[in-house]
């Protein structure tokens, strides 16, 4: 594959060559932080507070050897998808019922807007106060955190579809719900799938959050034990863990967005 050039001038490399560069420099990127955090480790900066990477390898490893690790992994896992899945499930529903009703949308607009600006770590005392440090409170806590995103992106590419399109549709006759599941979808399906993309990693921080300042069980009630105890290399090899999950989360979403939205203009791949 040959690189090519704009119309000014600017040069354009194949995206095959440009996504081997990103991953390169990616990987250069996380090999320069690894060395300085083992220098700085090494040299005691913070004291014995941080520690070196191989001494956070280790206990990494050692982690993975056991059964309680896995548990903990699987749980904060699955109160993350389990809220991610309803919070889309939800969010669409009362999304499209949203754009396409305009009594409803006056009706749950100052709902809305008043509970956007709410993150869920505010409501968490009152969930831990009526749930207790429970699954089911992590779980209203991904539920409400994921949700509104959703309902406010998928209402807005409701309002978005082509106007032109649904006249369309009415004068062939087409009922209420075909016209939603065929016109009306479709046209926001773009919207959705950047709320799914956002929320997916939202989801995983946020049933974190509610192990690590809740109480709920999973992966934030290990990494808060663990600084409890003064356990730093544990600390730090369960704060890897959540990275690397963070990233799979990420690279998930975005791979089921590009693929359930492969006809859309801005995932369709044009070879040069």
């Amino acid at each position: 594959m040959t690189s090519s050039r704009t119309p000014n001038g600017l040069l354009v490399l194949p995206k095959r060559d440009s996504r081997q560069t990103r991953t390169l420099l990616g990987v250069l990127g996380a090999v320069v932080v690894l060395v300085v955090w083992q220098v700085v480790a090494a040299a005691q900066v913070f004291g014995t507070a941080v520690p070196t990477v191989f001494a956070t390898a280790g206990k990494l490893a050692a982690l993975l050897g056991t059964r309680e690790f896995w548990a903990e992994l699987s749980v904060t896992v699955g109160i993350a998808l389990a809220g991610l899945v309803f919070s889309a499930v939800l969010g669409i529903l009362l999304g499209v019922l949203i754009g396409t009703s305009p009594l409803i949308r006056s009706l749950t607009l100052a709902v809305f807007e008043f509970l956007k600006p709410i993150p869920p770590i505010v409501i968490l005392p009152l969930a831990v106060m009526v749930l207790g440090p429970t699954w089911p409170m992590a779980f209203v806590l991904v539920a409400f955190g994921c949700s509104l995103a959703i309902v406010m992106q998928t209402a807005s590419g409701v309002q978005d579809t082509d106007p032109v399109a649904l006249a369309t549709a009415r004068s062939f006759g087409m009922k209420p719900l075909e016209i939603k599941a065929r016109i009306v979808l479709p046209s926001a399906s773009p919207f959705i799938g950047t709320a799914m993309r956002v929320a997916a990693p939202t989801a995983l921080v946020i049933a974190v959050v509610a192990g690590l300042l809740g109480g709920a069980p999973g992966l934030g009630r290990s990494i808060y034990q663990a600084q409890a105890a003064g356990n730093f290399s544990t600390l730090y090899a369960l704060v890897l863990v959540l990275g690397l999950l963070g990233l799979v989360f990420h690279w998930t979403s975005s791979w089921a967005e590009a693929k359930a939205l492969h006809w859309h203009p801005s995932h369709r791949e044009v070879s040069l």
